[in-house]
């Protein structure tokens, strides 16, 4: 980045240094814990910041987005905390060194910035963990990294006492980051990440809090739960409660789903509805993870295409998308139209490769450009998917067709949120996932985003677009956009999920 850009964000970050906010807890005695949480109110300064890091990180999906640990690397799941609006506040050491964390089911590891970080500006920004100044403080020593697209937050392991509310965990390992690269870390309001994720991802192979505190018994169930307030008039911002399940903060049963794969909070959905109309992507299942680390509702970017097309969302307009559907568009409809195999469309054109143990593409290199090859395979197989939608529909082809044209224009860019019109939001459709066999709706006001009021407001869509390939995709990444409708439940004792209306 050039020195307009540090300086503008210098001058951004001493104009939002002060950060007002109030957080309770509450501990009962009988092995359950409440955590307060503060909500960040949403304003252009980090929504600008937000698309300033989007726009420079650089590339995406397979190529650096989402990292998957394959058991072989340290690495964690990239998201855009910029966007991450609950927290919540803990104390490490004796005396306690108040920290502000995002408690992050997306991850595993606890760390903050370390009073020996002296190479990065973010450092200077945020509350620092000092071990001098701690009695209960252990050296460990054991180098950390946990890779993310831009870089990686670096340091070191360290053992010392961690009090969430008036619970403490004592000899609770955790890392001092001594480097915390890019923009995500230097605006952000949290000073660092509690991980509420399973062992299999925890970096270092360290014992999660959570972990912990089964372990040592400080929880009477091996449970805990969210509620997030998404009315944006309220101070409180929801609460996290831990060992038990508050019957205050839902409505009805929860619909439980077991964990498929350990590591995330992993489960299988159905299919996703449109204004009731299935897009038919999930129809044999997808896998999706409940993920507090993160506001934003992420998916496959076939279907949330479709989405921007029913909400109107802008989004990038594609010269490949409009030539695989003028040149082949025809062809592809008739392939499916035979009952050919949809997996197989692109391929039997000459777009993709198959492989057939694996079920997935690959693209054909005949010389021409892999960008380019990539992008038209891409774009075939998405189109595959809304024609087969529109089929399932029983559309003419002259309309799916069109349908298909259509939707070259509401492509969204890679990771980023689509801007809407703020007028049109109340004749937005419903968007319905299916967990357990039951729907659950995201109205308008669930998963836009707006920003100011009058004629000054800005709109955007919660839905963003992010490709996983098998065998660990196609996923859905379900962030506060649905946690917040929907009290999630978190049960490590029977590894499952469990979502109910909130309250």
């Amino acid at each position: 980045m050039g020195t307009r850009f540090q300086s503008f964000m210098l001058l951004f970050l001493l104009s939002c240094l002060i950060f007002i906010s109030a957080t309770s807890s509450e501990q009962k005695g009988d092995g359950t814990l409440r955590i307060g949480l503060k909500k960040r109110k949403l304003n252009r300064a980090n929504r600008l910041a937000s698309q300033l890091f989007l726009k420079n990180r650089g590339s995406w999906s397979s190529k650096g987005f989402f990292h998957l640990n394959d058991g072989n690397s340290d690495a964690v799941p990239l998201k855009n905390y910029l966007d991450a609006q609950y927290y919540g506040d803990i104390t490490i050491g004796t005396p306690p060194q108040k920290f502000t964390a995002i408690f992050d089911t997306g991850s595993s590891n606890l760390w903050m910035p370390s009073s020996k970080c002296y190479l990065s500006v973010a450092c200077y920004f945020h509350s620092k963990y000092t071990a001098s100044e701690s009695s209960t403080y252990k050296k460990n020593g054991k180098p950390a990294s946990i890779r993310y697209g831009t870089g990686a937050i670096s340091g070191y392991f360290s053992n010392d006492d961690v009090k969430i509310g008036d619970l403490v965990i004592k000899d609770q390992e955790f890392i001092e980051a001594t480097n915390e690269p890019g923009i995500t870390f230097l605006v952000a309001k949290f000073d660092g990440i509690l991980g509420l994720g399973f062992k299999e991802i925890a970096v270092g192979n360290s014992t999660p809090v959570w972990y912990n505190m089964v372990e040592k018994g400080l929880v009477k169930e091996q449970i805990f739960s969210f509620w997030l307030n998404r009315n944006p008039q309220d101070q409180e911002g929801g609460e996290i409660v831990f060992g038990e399940v508050d019957p205050k903060h839902f409505k009805g049963e929860h619909t439980y789903v077991p964990v498929t794969r350990k590591g995330y909070w992993q489960f299988d959905m159905g299919d996703l509805h449109i204004a009731g109309k299935p897009t038919g992507y999930c129809s044999n299942g997808c896998s999706a993870i409940a993920d507090s680390g993160t506001s934003l509702l992420t998916g496959p970017t076939s279907v949330i295409t479709m989405i921007n097309h029913a909400i109107g969302a802008v989004g990038v307009a594609s010269k490949e998308c409009k030539t695989v559907i003028g040149q082949y568009g025809k062809t592809m409809l008739n392939s499916l139209l035979s009952q050919a195999d949809p997996r197989k469309v692109c391929s039997q054109i000459g777009l993709c490769g198959f492989n057939e143990r694996m079920g997935i593409k690959s693209v054909l290199d005949d010389g021409t450009s892999d960008l380019i090859n990539e992008a038209m395979c891409s774009v075939c197989e998405m189109a595959t998917v809304w024609m087969q939608s529109e089929l399932n529909q029983n559309e003419t082809q002259e309309r799916i067709l069109s349908y298909a044209a259509e939707l070259c224009d509401h492509i969204p860019s890679p990771n980023q949120q689509s801007a809407v019109n703020c007028e049109k939001v109340s004749s937005m459709p419903i968007v319905t996932f299916t967990i357990g066999g039951k729907p659950f709706d995201l109205s308008p006001q669930d998963y836009i985003f707006k920003i100011g009021d009058g004629v000054q407001s800005q709109c955007t869509s919660g839905f963003t677009a992010m490709d996983i390939p098998p065998p660990r995709g196609p996923l859905w990444i379900l962030g506060d956009i649905f946690m917040g409708p929907y009290h999630t439940v978190f049960d490590y004792g029977k590894a499952r999920v469990g979502f109910a209306k909130s309250a």
